[in-house]
């Protein structure tokens, strides 16, 4: 009995310490919050610092970009780093074809902005973590023609990481995937055929859209996700499964909008229900060959770029362009609008576009296109 009464005894002593310990700790310290969900509590000092830092970073690269300046955008990275260098010579790869491609299209970039969206950030001492959402816009003018202006925007998920401290800060690693991945190169591409055939291009802008054209188009344009305007939030429909992670959303984005806009209705072939869709539904492939053999669309035409930049001028809002590497359709994109020039700009997801001219990122010598009519 003695020896149970000192156990007991003896076993509030630890008790007694961390409450002394309690006593001398800043209470608050455990009411912070993270930004996102990061496990690193910060102060809202230090938020408002990270934030202000991280959006500085995307104004500076837009502003190099824009002046294609190396330099300026290498001043960003931390190269001595290798994610840092690889993430700045991707920037530099995106830079070039920007440029080319405004060469081939004779236009001129007169702004490009982004708004950056912090969905997470962690980190101690001088590094920082954090998951980002950015909605970039391109503002352009065709150079025989600088009183219409023209913009289109692009949506990318960013794994960020930054280094610094007192407002000095620098790219250490910046991972998303390129909207430009399937082409960066614009060397094979008869350059001088494209510019007589843009510079001369007819507009179906005069040509009468359908109730069922319009409401596809207001879909594509709420839904695009981070690519949208501000207003609709950048936001996928959460009705639909989102299958970026599992290879692609472009189908599914491209069925939603001839069913739930363009009043296309659903059948054994082409359905999505409880979460899942048909392949016709959901794969790029599937997709276009049974809106083609069903006879709910036609081919326009059908070649590489300079083959088909002519004819691209025939497309109208609600129909589609369809991109084929290797023989293989790999990509969905929706015509939502025409620029100045007429010029078709489509939405798409993966990466998320709205109104983006239809060949970027795309029109080398590797791609073909089908420039599909779709009969609402």
């Amino acid at each position: 009995m003695f020896i149970v009464f000192v156990f007991r005894k003896w076993a509030w002593i630890p008790l007694i310490i961390f409450l002394i310990i309690l006593s001398f700790i800043d209470i608050t310290l455990l009411f912070k919050t993270p930004i996102g969900n990061g496990s690193s509590f910060m102060d809202e000092e230090l938020k408002k610092t990270l934030k202000s830092a991280i959006q500085n970073l995307f104004d500076l690269k837009n502003e190099f970009i824009l002046a294609r300046d190396k330099e300026g955008l290498g001043s960003l990275y931390n190269k001595e780093d290798r994610h840092g260098l690889w993430g700045y010579e991707e920037e530099v790869k995106k830079m070039e074809y920007l440029h080319d491609w405004a060469e081939k299209q004779q236009v001129d970039f007169k702004n490009i902005y982004s708004q950056v969206l912090i969905k997470n950030i962690s980190g101690v001492g001088d590094s920082y973590n954090a998951t980002l959402m950015v909605s970039t816009q391109y503002e352009y003018v065709y150079r025989n023609d600088l009183t219409k202006e023209n913009f289109f925007r692009i949506g990318t998920y960013h794994a960020f990481t930054l280094q610094g401290n007192n407002g000095d800060f620098i790219i250490n690693k910046d991972w998303y995937k390129s909207p430009f991945e399937g082409s960066m190169n614009l060397e094979d591409v008869n350059i001088d055929k494209v510019k007589e055939i843009i510079k001369i291009g007819s507009s179906s802008s005069q040509a009468i859209l359908s109730d069922r054209r319009i409401k596809a188009v207001a879909y594509a344009e709420k839904y695009c996700g981070s690519a949208s305007l501000p207003e609709y939030g950048f936001q996928y429909n959460k009705s639909y499964r989102n299958f970026n992670p599992e290879g692609g959303d472009c189908a599914n984005f491209a069925s939603q909008i001839l069913f739930e806009g363009g009043g296309f209705s659903k059948n054994s072939q082409w359905n999505y229900t409880k979460g899942n869709g048909s392949k016709a539904w959901v794969n790029a492939n599937g997709f276009h060959n049974y809106m083609i053999y069903s006879g709910r669309a036609s081919t326009i035409n059908y070649g590489k770029y300079l083959d088909v930049t002519r004819n691209s001028y025939k497309l109208l809002p609600g129909d589609y362009v369809a991109y084929e590497k290797k023989g293989k359709i790999t990509h969905i994109s929706v015509v939502t609008a025409l620029d100045s020039k007429g010029y078709a700009l489509v939405d798409s997801h993966n990466a998320d576009r709205y109104r983006v001219p239809w060949d970027l990122g795309w029109s080398n010598d590797n791609i073909k296109f089908y420039l599909v009519r779709v009969h609402y």
